[in-house]
């Protein structure tokens, strides 16, 4: 069966911006991967951010222009936006990371290409966030659930987690409450990941229950469970008896745990923040369909 080449995918909005994304990105690691610069495991999450942008991007537009995409058993436009949601995120905290860390002080070997790439990365942080602003549901407009802003709450909600965890790794084990804390952490992603799956995947319908009265009953969990996260971790990482309630003094920027337990902290109460609003959304969504 001879495969039609659809050149409007290419030629819309959305068409152009994926192009400017896969040069951009391409030209980030590039830039990076010339001068060796991303040892560690701060540089290989920028690489690693740099080369999945790329290639899942030259992959959508392959199979778009193929019409291939259309014999694939999943929701397409949910996995397309979805993914242009974490790409977004993860270009952003690419793009604090990277000079973060490689052009701190100290650190200035081979500047020129690090700046350039830092920049590569920035507009591609907007390129991604321009193809959400495209692609994500209008109001009135039927569309899949992650086009929508309680599904793109929800790959936010999974991706903070996934930094949470990446800050916490090596310090939640010290006392039982940082672990009653990690295991806030990971029941919410579990769920909230299933929730991203079983979308893409057309799986909703499956639900014995009504999916919206599902949303909200477990927000108002997570809320819940948040709130208890944000309350424990910083008295079990900064109270004297506890933790370390100042930062030490020989402490390696990149390289400090009491920096990534105040980052865990933080990204605690921004979870929490986008649970409250996600919740707010579910019930909205309640409502409208009760009127």
């Amino acid at each position: 069966m001879p495969v039609r080449l659809d050149f409007k995918s290419l030629t819309g909005a959305v068409g152009i911006v994926r192009f400017f994304e896969i040069f951009l990105s391409c030209t980030a690691f590039s830039l990076v991967a010339h001068v060796g610069q991303y040892s560690g495991s701060y540089g290989g999450w920028c690489m690693f951010t740099w080369c999945l942008s790329f290639a899942v991007s030259v992959l959508i537009i392959v199979l778009e222009l193929t019409a291939l995409y259309s014999r694939i058993p999943i929701s397409w436009d949910d996995f397309t936006t979805s993914f242009a949601m974490l790409a977004t995120l993860m270009n952003l905290t690419a793009s604090i990371i990277y000079p973060t860390i490689f052009l701190a002080p100290g650190n200035q070997a081979h500047s020129d290409f690090k700046i350039a790439a830092t920049a590569m990365s920035c507009l591609c942080f907007v390129a991604y966030a321009v193809e959400v602003g495209l692609t994500r549901a209008k109001p009135g407009e039927v569309s899949g659930f992650l086009k929508t802003v309680p599904g793109l709450l929800k790959v936010l909600e999974a991706f903070i987690a996934c930094i949470i965890f990446i800050t916490v790794d090596g310090s939640y084990q010290a006392n039982s409450g940082r672990q009653w804390c990690m295991a806030v952490y990971c029941i919410c992603f579990i769920v909230t990941f299933l929730i991203i799956i079983l979308t893409i995947a057309k799986l909703l319908a499956m639900f014995p229950f009504p999916f919206e009265r599902f949303l909200a009953v477990y927000n108002i969990l997570a809320v819940l469970m948040y709130i208890t996260a944000a309350i424990v971790w910083p008295i079990f990482c900064f109270n004297a008896r506890y933790g370390k309630p100042t930062r030490p003094s020989k402490c390696e920027r990149g390289n400090c745990l009491w920096d990534n337990q105040v980052i865990a902290s933080v990204l605690t109460f921004a979870n929490l923040a986008v649970y409250i609003v996600d919740l707010i959304y579910s019930a909205r969504l309640i409502f409208i369909a009760q009127a």
